[in-house]
């Protein structure tokens, strides 16, 4: 069984999207459930958990309504007004729905150096606990030491950081991401996603060995216990196929046992996004 865990759906319009360079043209058109379940089967991919796109409540709920609607989304990583007083009566309105399973901002957005600290959004954090809710952390490389004194603070909450922490791999740069990804590693209540890089690198010239040194550190900070599968579908479509990308990550743990690979590629999400169990079991590691 393998479980892609993250990837986004979407509806495109420039202005909702207006993020995609004109250099991706391969991406600005509507990536819908059945688009994903045809890469899926090829690929022999049995589960997905789909990730917000848009920081809206809208695109959460219309999420959720494809999940009840397809079997194989096991899971939302939805978006909710942290930041909110009433941060809780929408949590309330929304975690009926058993698919949600985490929530996310998009922190590699924001300006404020200090935004992960501002009180109000850690107020928002500390609610998600109540709820069995993961936080998946999406950040650039330079957001790191912020993002370890906010974990800090935060030492009982399931941290999941998306894209490896998005490291400037087109430079071919290690430091300081190395340093300070392997410091937060050492926050065992924080695992990470073998995901994202190729648009990290340049997408229309890359090839395997430069995210070796990538893929080498995680996997000895994080080991195969606290490391994910995704593929960032259909953002990835920028510089790889669906089935390339799980062709490239099976080749940068093909040293790890077999029980080690069945964690990455699906008992870490299944634990980690509590699937098939009470989402307050999200809370619990090995």
């Amino acid at each position: 069984m393998i479980i892609d865990s993250h990837h986004h759906f979407w509806k495109y319009t420039p202005e909702e999207y207006g993020w995609i360079p004109d250099e991706w043209p391969m991406i600005k058109r509507d990536f819908l459930p059945l688009d994903l379940e045809q890469e899926m089967m090829a690929a022999g991919v049995t589960g997905v958990i789909s990730v917000q796109a848009r920081q809206s409540l809208k695109e959460t709920k219309w999420l959720l309504e494809l999940a009840e609607a397809n079997a194989f989304i096991k899971a939302i990583v939805g978006w909710v007004p942290l930041a909110s007083p009433d941060i809780r009566d929408e949590l309330d309105a929304l975690v009926p729905n058993s698919k949600l399973r985490a929530v996310r901002h998009v922190v590699q957005g924001e300006s404020d150096p200090e935004f992960l600290l501002r009180p109000a959004f850690e107020a928002g954090i500390r609610a998600l606990k109540d709820y069995g809710l993961a936080y998946d952390i999406l950040i650039l490389e330079h957001q790191l030491e912020q993002t370890i004194r906010f974990v800090d603070r935060h030492p009982n909450q399931v941290f999941i950081v998306d894209h490896i922490a998005k490291p400037q791999i087109a430079k071919g740069l290690l430091e300081p991401w190395k340093t300070n990804i392997r410091e937060l590693a050492k926050r065992e209540n924080v695992s990470c996603k073998l995901s994202g890089m190729i648009t990290e690198a340049d997408p229309g010239d890359w090839k395997p060995s430069l995210l070796t040194p990538y893929f080498e550190t995680v996997l000895e900070a994080f080991g195969p216990h606290r490391l994910l599968y995704g593929t960032d579908w259909p953002v990835c479509l920028a510089g790889v196929s669906y089935t390339k990308w799980l062709s490239v990550v099976q080749a940068a743990v093909a040293g790890l046992s077999e029980p080690e690979k069945k964690s990455v590629f699906c008992d870490n999400a299944r634990r980690l996004y509590s699937l098939g169990q009470p989402r307050t079991d999200s809370q619990k590691s090995d």
